[in-house]
């Protein structure tokens, strides 16, 4: 076989191999990059037939140097993806006076961490909270927005850090009062961060008519309901309650 195999081989390349040089193959390849490496040296050795003839001291080491010639490494590229994190950087806080479009103030019930709008009457002053606002230079803000915490402070409220906050408790997201142990924890907020709940955009329209959506849940509103003393809830933007605040900023 090996006799036959190096007959046919020197009758095909004889008229194009340069004189002197001849051509034999000893085994059969076991890989296909032996026959790649094979294939690559033969088209070599056609592309040289106009030169000069190579001398009969050419070498193994010739033939390899021809072969890495003709070899092209492939160079694989990954490209990896990643959201960055989105860095919330708190630049002030103010104190705010608030109020409902139907002008009810916002009363944190005894003995609970849940607000109600109420339509308060005269010497009850003392029972309404007030806002603590937090404002934050956001990375990405929302059109027309700007992105806020909302502590609540109150007489009877001292160093509790209350601060609303949304998510979900089931199936819809919700309002809630939360206490921050550390108020620094709301300096920095990062998108990926489960701090992200505690903020809001704040949208202004007209002459003073605020609302605040969710962070997170873009579609969901702080609202109060039509009737009076009944909580301040999260809705959807076709609930049929009241998401339009007057904010007033305190001196």
């Amino acid at each position: 076989m090996e006799s036959k195999m190096k007959c046919n081989m020197t009758k095909m390349w004889s008229p194009k191999m340069p004189e002197g040089l001849d051509f034999e193959i000893t085994h059969h390849p076991l890989t296909m990059r032996s026959v790649v490496n094979l294939i690559v040296a033969m088209e070599k050795f056609k592309g040289n037939r106009s030169e000069s003839p190579l001398s009969t001291e050419f070498r193994d080491e010739n033939l390899l140097n021809i072969m890495l010639d003709s070899m092209e490494e492939e160079e694989t590229v990954f490209e990896c993806f990643s959201a960055p994190s989105v860095q919330y950087s708190r630049t002030g806080e103010h104190q705010c006076r608030v109020t409902d479009s139907e002008n009810r103030s916002l009363v944190l019930v005894p003995d609970s961490m849940e607000l109600h709008a109420v339509m308060l009457q005269g010497g009850s002053e003392n029972c309404k909270v007030h806002l603590n606002m937090s404002t934050y230079l956001d990375l990405t803000p929302s059109a027309g927005a700007r992105t806020v915490a909302l502590g609540i402070t109150g007489k009877t409220l001292e160093d509790k850090n209350l601060y609303l906050s949304c998510h979900k408790d089931g199936e819809e997201p919700t309002l809630h009062l939360e206490a921050v142990a550390n108020k620094d924890s709301l300096l920095r907020i990062g998108s990926s961060s489960d701090m992200e709940r505690f903020l809001f955009y704040k949208h202004v329209t007209g002459l003073n008519n605020t609302t605040f959506v969710s962070v997170p849940y873009s579609d969901w509103y702080i609202s109060t309901a039509g009737d009076d003393n009944k909580p301040v809830e999260m809705c959807l933007e076709n609930a049929r309650r009241h998401r339009t605040f007057n904010i007033q900023r305190q001196s």
